[in-house]
């Protein structure tokens, strides 16, 4: 064993919680180098364990891609549900909901781009199916609502669904590219929800 294989050689194999760590550390590396720069081995080597170690939980970078990925929608699903709250008129709920996406799209760029990039694992594409539904049910109970209560025309849901997501999504997509500013965007998301449910209002 030569004297630079030694510390290699003897970092630990095993780890706490390796995965959460090996992912904190790869979404950091995502927002500050890009994913070009991500490394199983260098998050291995960042982690103080083994070169093989995170082979356990991601077997390539494409994997490691993926679970990133699905964590930015299981975290940003779980803040636009928070959001959704079927207590308030249709105005300030859309606004509430469009507030949490933007807000995850401000601090999470990098993330969000990952997210909706087209090249994932075939193994993992049920679950990608999955989390976009997720996000999508939380415009559809919205949508499904205000139809209920006479606040939106009376047209097909998943056409206004999809037509109310997207508007958001194209908003958040201008600010994870940064080609709008995100002040700017926040500053007058609520004129772009009045404006979106202007088109939507029964005549």
């Amino acid at each position: 064993m030569t004297a630079m294989s030694e510390p290699f050689a003897s970092r630990p194999y095993h780890h706490g919680d390796l995965r959460s760590t090996l992912l904190t550390s790869a979404e950091r590396t995502l927002r500050e180098k890009g994913a070009a720069a991500l490394s199983l081995r260098e998050l291995a080597r960042a982690a103080g364990v083994s070169h093989a170690a995170p082979g356990r939980h991601f077997k390539d970078k494409q994997a490691l891609l993926d679970a990133l990925a699905l964590n930015g929608y299981d975290r940003l699903n779980q803040a636009m549900e928070a959001a959704n709250d079927p207590a308030l008129p249709l105005e300030p709920r859309l606004t509430a909901l469009a507030r949490a996406y933007l807000a995850f799209a401000v601090h999470h760029p990098e993330l969000l781009e990952l997210m909706y990039a087209r090249k994932h694992e075939p193994a993992s594409a049920d679950l990608f199916a999955g989390a976009v539904e997720r996000s999508l049910s939380a415009f559809l109970l919205l949508i499904t609502d205000a139809k209920a209560s006479g606040e939106i025309v009376d047209a097909d849901l998943d056409a206004i669904t999809l037509l109310t997501a997207t508007s958001l999504h194209g908003l958040a997509a201008l600010v994870a590219a940064g080609a709008y500013p995100a002040e700017e965007v926040l500053s007058r998301l609520d004129t772009h929800v009045h404006l979106l449910l202007e088109g939507l209002r029964p005549r």
